[in-house]
Formats: C-alpha cells, sequence, structure tokens
C-alpha cells in the first residue's frame, strides 16, 4: 500500500492550562472537523472573502491580521494542539468571530473540503523548511500540492509564501515560477506587505541572523 508523505510531524508539547482551557471550552464553537465532503465557506464565515492559513504555529499573525481584516473569514490549519488552543485563547481576549480552525493535516483538507475558486487568499508563512536532502520531499511547497491549492485560489486571488530558509527560498521560487497559473507581482523576492506582522518563527530567524525571503504571486 503506498503511504502518503507528511509535510509535518506532530510536535510534542505540553499544553498551558489556559491553552488547555481554551481547547476544552472554545473547539465546537470556532474548529471546524475534518469530513471527507465539501465545506460551505460562506455559510461558516458569512462572507465570500475566505483566506486560508496553512500551519499557522501559535497563530499570533493569524489573529492579528484576522482583526484588521474583518471583513474576510480566515480558515487556518494547524496540527499542534497547544497552537490551536493558543489561537483559541486570543480569539476569546480579542473577540474575534472571522476565524475557523481545522485541526488536521493540510493537504486533506485542501483536496477533501474546500472547492475549486473558493479563497480569496492563501497564506503559507515559515512553513517547516526539512534541510536535510532526504527530507525535501516532505516540504509543503511543491507540486502537485501547490495546483491543487491554486486550483482552490479565485482568479485574481494572492498566494503570499514566507521563509527564512535560503535553500528552500530558492526551491519555493523554483516551483512557483514553474507553475503557469499564476503571476509574480514582483521581479523577485517580494516587499514585506505592511499587514504581516512579524512572527514568532520570524524573530527566531532573525535572531539567527537569518534573511527573510518573501512571495507574492496572482492567480493569473
Amino acid at each position: 500500500m503506498h503511504r502518503e508523505i507528511q509535510s509535518f510531524v506532530r510536535r510534542k508539547g505540553k499544553m498551558s492550562t489556559g491553552q488547555k482551557r481554551a481547547y476544552e471550552q472554545l473547539k465546537e464553537e470556532f474548529c471546524i472537523p475534518f469530513e471527507d465532503k465539501t465545506l460551505d465557506l460562506k455559510k461558516h464565515f458569512g462572507t465570500e472573502e475566505i483566506v486560508l492559513e496553512i500551519g499557522f504555529g501559535m497563530g499570533d499573525a493569524t489573529w492579528q491580521i484576522a482583526k484588521s481584516q474583518p471583513d474576510r473569514g480566515f480558515l487556518a490549519i494547524e496540527v499542534h494542539k497547544p497552537g490551536v488552543g493558543k489561537l483559541l485563547a486570543r480569539i476569546e481576549s480579542e473577540e474575534i468571530q472571522n476565524i475557523h480552525i481545522v485541526e488536521y493535516d493540510a493537504k486533506k483538507v485542501v483536496n477533501h473540503m474546500l472547492s475549486f475558486n473558493d479563497l480569496a487568499g492563501v497564506h503559507i508563512f515559515f512553513p517547516d523548511p526539512w534541510p536535510k536532502k532526504k527530507h525535501h520531499k516532505r516540504r509543503i511547497i511543491q507540486e502537485p500540492f501547490l495546483s491543487e491549492v491554486l486550483d482552490r485560489l479565485k482568479p485574481k486571488g494572492y498566494l503570499y509564501v514566507v521563509t527564512d530558509w535560503e535553500p528552500y527560498a530558492v526551491h519555493i521560487q523554483e516551483v512557483l515560477q514553474a507553475n503557469q497559473s499564476i503571476r509574480n507581482v514582483y521581479d523577485g523576492y517580494a516587499d514585506s506587505q505592511t499587514w504581516r506582522p512579524e512572527t514568532a518563527f520570524e524573530r527566531k530567524g532573525l535572531d539567527k541572523n537569518h534573511n527573510i525571503y518573501e512571495f507574492y504571486y496572482l492567480k493569473k
């Protein structure tokens, strides 16, 4: 039997008391269980402007962007339970209503739950670079998954990817440039978008003197 290659590892991490409380009390309201059927995004969010975030980590950028763009809905995917708990706690404390979370494998969520031309944008901020050559096949940014994600984007919808790992940035650029359904808004790497807040992963990279590489493409 063919075993699907996963782009993530479920990291071990103990949930704080606050994260656990938020997870237990708010999961039913703000988390969408994975199902093998198409999700009615408009029903969940009350808007047709939906942005997908793949792998939100601890959710620092997620809640800030969602709060600054209240007319959009944000579907956030993450498998790290403490991160889900922390984002749920932020949703409560900041009184945010336009985020829903799916705690599941992003590849399966995209393939089984999202319709074509459903999304206004896609965020992939600081995905695991899988630096060892033998693990490169586990990187989330590569064909055919990229094409599957782009199929869910509306025409003129955007794809915004950020990494601090230079070899991965080179790989991402090659993969994006090879896809004929999107165009680069910039000549090479993108400028940092003013509405994107700094993430915890970004701060760690900057502390190690890493450069930040950004990509901003539009669907044709």
